[in-house]
């Protein structure tokens, strides 16, 4: 292989060539700036590299492998050392993902219940493989250039068909920008809310812990607002005296409750009569399973006109890919627009056209029947063992999604039971860490579940049973 690595010597020193290139790559293996397994380049590619003989880099090489820093392998050519031992190199995890802090380490656990996008081994590889092969196959020149900043137009008409077939999303492709996740949807918008004065934001109470901690970083303050078994409040919404507010009105986050009729009609009237915001989060728009059989429709063709809606592909396909959308009032868009023009220069061209590809044969509609099958196993699978399991406990909120929210018996001792099933290998979160006030809260388990085998769930809630019986 035709490695290269950047190497600093100076011809006009007074100290050896072989020296120098010894000097520099220690230095750069004990500053961590080559890591543990890192190949380097063969002697004679890296001498030809630098104009040097051989023989200065064979010697400088083997002095290096001679002090403990390289090490040759039969086949393999020249690497970094192990130094580290692979458990000191797991990182610290993003203080949303677990109860323990900011500090904690993900344990070696059997079964990992957290709830997120970590439905892999769904992913539709072959389909997505097929669409890139054909993208890259008839590629021009613009194709590998900067892309445009609101997205390739071909995504966004494709996007804009399919929310409103499968979402009745009221919007055109001049109303649709591609990013990067939801993540940088919350930011533009958290910016230009900013710009127009704005500086608190309504969140729901439950929430997501991350996204309450995001708004804030972003100069905004959340103002949480109170969730019931019809979704957000409105009258707290209306009392607080925000000017905008972010909902997942389908199916909310963590609880799984769906927006009433009634609410809707009275969100929409507050947005309409105040000219406020909203921000509507469908982060699992396409994955509906519920008995009913019927989706609710999205919030945004309730007022057009005062909502962001916005999408991601995160829990359809997988996190990973960073690609999401919004739908916006033309004028709010050109302000998102300018915004994002002083952070990044768009997103990735062939994974937005790969992604259109798959939107445009109807392949990713035959993706989604086969995500909501799987779901519908898994969610009755773990309904059934609650059942089974955990008298007094029982599984709340429509069937969707990749999660589950789990009432636990009023007598349960929520913090008890997480610490209990992590002895047991199960990593499960409680309901408390999702609200602003935890002490008020219910005790509840936040159960994600789409990416178990349906054994697996059983025997996970059987696991946590035990936990909570005391045993």
């Amino acid at each position: 292989m035709a490695l290269h690595i950047a190497v600093d010597v100076v011809r006009e020193s007074k100290q050896s060539l072989t020296s120098q290139i010894q000097r520099f790559i220690r230095k750069e293996i004990a500053e961590g700036i080559l890591h543990p397994g890192t190949r380097l380049p063969s002697s004679r590619r890296l001498a030809d590299d630098l104009g040097v003989s051989r023989s200065v880099v064979v010697e400088a090489f083997g002095q290096l492998v001679a002090e403990g820093y390289l090490e040759a392998v039969r086949g393999a050519g020249t690497r970094v050392v192990e130094h580290l031992d692979a458990a000191a190199a797991v990182g610290p995890v993003v203080p949303a993902l677990l109860d323990q802090g900011p500090d904690a380490h993900v344990p070696g656990v059997r079964w990992d219940l957290r709830p997120g996008g970590r439905n892999f081994s769904a992913f539709p590889r072959r389909e997505w493989l097929s669409c890139y092969q054909r993208v890259l196959n008839r590629a021009d020149a613009t194709d590998h250039g900067y892309p445009p900043l609101a997205g390739e137009a071909g995504l966004r008409s494709e996007l804009a068909h399919c929310l409103g077939r499968l979402r009745g999303v009221r919007t055109g492709a001049d109303q649709v920008m591609v990013v990067g996740g939801f993540a940088q949807t919350l930011a533009l918008v958290c910016a230009v809310l900013a710009q127009e004065g704005v500086e608190a934001l309504g969140i729901e109470d439950p929430g997501h812990p991350g996204q309450r901690q995001f708004v804030r970083d972003s100069g905004l303050r959340p103002v949480p607002l109170p969730v019931d078994a019809e979704g957000i409040d409105v009258d707290a919404l209306v009392a607080s005296g925000v000017r905008a507010v972010l909902i997942t009105p389908a199916h909310q986050f963590p609880t799984g409750v769906k927006l009433s009729a009634q609410r809707r009609e009275a969100l929409a009237r507050w947005a309409r009569e105040t000219g406020g915001w909203v921000i509507e989060d469908d982060y699992d728009g396409g994955l509906w399973y519920d008995q009913g059989g019927i989706r609710p429709l999205a919030f945004q063709r309730e007022a057009p006109d005062r909502v962001v809606y916005a999408g991601t592909a995160s829990k359809t396909l997988a996190p990973g890919l960073r690609l999401g959308w919004i739908a916006a009032p033309r004028p709010l868009l050109d302000q998102l627009l300018r915004v994002r023009a002083r952070q990044d220069l768009g997103t990735d061209t062939l994974t937005q056209l790969a992604f259109a590809e798959l939107l445009r044969g109807g392949l990713f509609d035959r993706h989604l029947r086969r995500l909501n099958a799987r779901g519908r196993d898994r969610r009755e699978a773990l309904e059934e063992a609650v059942r089974r399991h955990l008298p007094g406990a029982r599984v709340i909120g429509r069937a969707a999604g990749l999660h589950a929210y789990v009432r636990l018996p009023r007598h349960a001792d929520e913090a008890a039971v997480v610490a209990g099933a992590l002895a047991r290998s199960v990593l499960v979160r409680g309901g408390a860490a999702f609200h602003a006030r935890p002490h008020a809260a219910a005790p509840a388990l936040v159960v994600g579940h789409a990416h178990l085998p349906c054994s697996g769930i059983t025997e996970a809630v059987r696991e946590i049973a035990e936990v909570v019986r005391g045993r």
